[in-house]
């Protein structure tokens, strides 16, 4: 099924990952692929339709940083990056919280989280608090920011949300902060120089 970026496209896709279905929707970077993170079963069907590795982790999109501070442990360098960076294309990886994430997302001990900056996913998460946030591709493939190219593409999901055409393009980067040092494991829209700025 697909639908529009509008308020009953929203409210469909919030009722299907509330009952453990999977949803494709539009973000800052390319389109991507979520459900309820605390769904085991919800969990398998995300690995499946994208046929990725159980040990690749999935990360989380949330509302707002008071939820990530309800799910993971900031320091003054990760709270910092996300007052700058945050909604935007960064990720930071951080000490879990919520231990019920553990099981459903088969994490031990860190969590990789981000806030969006698209309109039309943040509604989304308003409803939803948070969702896993992998891109919409099967694993190996270039993720998509075409709506069409997208829908025609993947298979197995519940719901299509469709905002269009996404200019991004670009993932997020993924920054890390271990022991106080600055850890960029991936450098994507947000450079390595920007990151360095802000301390």
């Amino acid at each position: 099924m697909k639908v529009k970026c509008n308020y009953e496209g929203i409210l469909t896709a919030a009722n299907i990952i509330e009952n453990e279905g999977v949803v494709i929707f539009p973000t800052d970077t390319v389109y991507g692929m979520g459900c309820n993170p605390y769904s085991k079963n919800a969990v398998k069907k995300i690995y499946n339709i994208k046929a990725r590795d159980t040990t690749k982790l999935l990360p989380i999109l949330l509302y707002s940083r008071n939820i990530a501070m309800e799910i993971a442990q900031f320091d003054k360098y990760s709270y910092t990056l996300a007052e700058k960076f945050w909604p935007g294309p960064l990720t930071l990886v951080l000490k879990l919280k919520d231990k019920r994430l553990t099981e459903s997302l088969n994490l031990k001990d860190k969590v990789a989280i981000r806030i969006p900056n698209n309109k039309c996913t943040l509604e989304l998460l308003k409803r939803c608090k948070l969702i896993t946030g992998t891109s919409a591709n099967v694993s190996g493939q270039k993720p998509f920011t075409d709506p069409i190219s997208c829908y025609q593409n993947i298979s197995g999901f519940d719901v299509f949300l469709d905002g269009g055409e996404i200019s991004g393009g670009v993932p997020s980067t993924i920054v890390e902060i271990i022991d106080g040092e600055i850890n960029i494991q991936r450098e994507g829209s947000i450079t390595k120089e920007e990151i360095m700025k802000v301390f």
